[in-house]
């Protein structure tokens, strides 16, 4: 009822069919239908996904990282916290959290700036500047050192992930994010089994040119990211409307396709009024409010799978290796969940499946003996599973229900800034001194908050549901996904 009633709404704006937009040249083949947009679609995927998810690849690894070089060669004393003279407090309780203090700080002024500087040099800049931040923790000695460069990294990192999410608005219509944010934040299981690997690898150059094996996993780790940042200056588009590999035609029907639901490229940057529209839009916390829920488990695995594993019977390189797994399922789990999502229209529904699938998880860790290894291993995948699959549906909901280029960027950002408190408290629950009894307040509390993600995402959609019914009674009003 809802595609039937948005459909109907463009076709009443432009009274051209289907698609609307600017008149086109009649002696020009007009690109209609369903066979055309598949195409283009296609056309777009190819340059702009594989592109976006290794960004996010290496993103990821340059952020969570730190969590591998805290254990790495612990038992020879050769780790990030033995040679720099940190404390499990001083590591966790502040040279994590002043990361995330930045990224909260910093992600709506990087939205801003994307839009005004164009995606494709702000990435780049972005890129250039935390890999050589990354390479830059090779080669610190103390904690004030590691605390500094970790805030320059969060400042640098904030703008990707909420960038990309607002980036992709102006390239596919609601129905086609979920599954795009999916490709693209799945990598960060990737990078987390890739993260687990390398460590491994980098485990044994222990000594090799005089540097610990953690200072290599920094500079090894950082350097690709420095790299690709020329890449990205070239070949990451910015719009349809000036992308060159696109035909007139294509750049013609890729606006009138996104005439009602997508940002655009020509639009203002963002205005005082602007911000206010979504500022006082209060229907918009709820969405934030949910996001801060989904944040502490994902913060939280990122940073404490290796010591989680560790702590199931696992030691030194093997406990490296077994971070793989986890995140190898939850690659194939997210990406399934969010195609499932945009097929079915139904991403509201989606999140809160699999936020309780993800709780569940968590709650039998808690619960389960400290000594039942292997049902605790499978509870990790099951929760890392269900925890990063709920959250690029609940991201496309978001951007779905989103109505000027300006506001997208901005409420986006403002979510996943949100976020930043929520992955604050997945720093603290994972104490040092509980891992001899399973780590019971991190899968306790990560247990709780999913299911409050799951409730909120039950009553968000019933909401809109009751909204929707409102404007179809008396026609007036817009129409909200859910």
């Amino acid at each position: 009822m809802m595609e039937e009633k948005r459909a109907q709404d463009i076709e009443n704006v432009s009274g051209r069919g289907k698609y609307p937009g600017p008149d086109t040249d009649t002696d020009s083949p007009v690109l209609d239908g369903d066979a055309d947009e598949k195409a283009l679609v296609w056309k777009q995927d190819l340059r702009i996904v594989p592109l976006c998810a290794a960004i996010y690849l290496l993103c990821y690894l340059d952020r969570s990282n730190i969590g591998n070089a805290k254990i790495l060669n612990q038992d020879t004393h050769n780790d990030l916290l033995s040679e720099t003279n940190m404390t499990s407090f001083q590591f966790t309780r502040i040279a994590l959290m002043v990361f995330l203090i930045a990224y909260a700080l910093f992600e709506v002024p990087s939205n801003y700036f994307l839009k005004k500087l164009r995606p494709s040099r702000w990435i780049a800049f972005l890129m250039l500047s935390w890999g050589a931040t990354t390479m830059g923790l090779g080669g610190v000695h103390n904690y004030a050192q590691v605390t500094g460069l970790r805030f320059l990294l969060g400042v640098m990192e904030a703008g990707l992930f909420p960038g990309f999410v607002y980036y992709l608005t102006f390239w596919y219509r609601n129905s086609e994010r979920s599954m795009r944010v999916a490709l693209i934040l799945a990598s960060a299981t990737l990078a987390g089994a890739f993260g687990g690997a390398i460590a491994f690898g980098v485990g044994h150059m222990n000594g090799a040119q005089g540097l610990s094996a953690w200072r290599w996993l920094f500079i090894i780790e950082g350097a690709p990211s420095c790299a690709s940042a020329v890449l990205v200056w070239f070949f990451l588009p910015d719009y349809p409307e000036s992308a060159h590999w696109l035909s007139a035609e294509e750049k013609d029907f890729a606006a009138r396709r996104l005439a009602t639901e997508g940002s655009k490229g020509s639009s203002h940057a963002m205005s005082w009024e602007d911000a206010k529209a979504v500022l006082v839009d209060w229907r918009l916390y709820a969405h934030y409010a949910v996001y801060f829920g989904i944040s502490t488990p994902f913060s939280s695995l990122s940073l404490f799978t290796p010591a989680i594993t560790a702590g199931l019977g696992y030691s030194n390189l093997r406990a490296q290796l077994m971070t793989v797994p986890p995140y190898a399922v939850a690659y194939v789990v997210t990406v399934s969940v969010a195609w499932s999502a945009d097929h079915f229209n139904s991403r509201g529904l989606h999140s809160a499946i699999f936020s309780f699938v993800g709780a569940m998880g968590f709650l039998a860790s808690a619960v389960l003996p400290a000594e039942a290894y292997l049902h605790r291993y499978g509870c990790l995948i099951v929760a890392t599973s269900g925890a990063f699959a709920c959250i690029p549906p609940l991201l496309g909901w978001l951007s779905s229900n989103l109505h000027s280029t300006a506001g997208a960027g901005l409420a986006i950002a403002l979510n996943v800034s949100f976020g930043a408190p929520g992955q604050i408290v997945g720093v603290w629950i994972y104490k040092s001194d509980e891992a001899k009894r399973g780590y019971p307040t991190g899968h306790w509390t990560n247990a709780a908050l999913l299911l409050f993600v799951t409730t909120g995402c039950i009553l968000l959609r019933f909401y809109y549901a009751w909204r929707n019914k409102r404007r179809n009674g008396d026609g007036s009003g817009k129409m909200f996904a859910y």
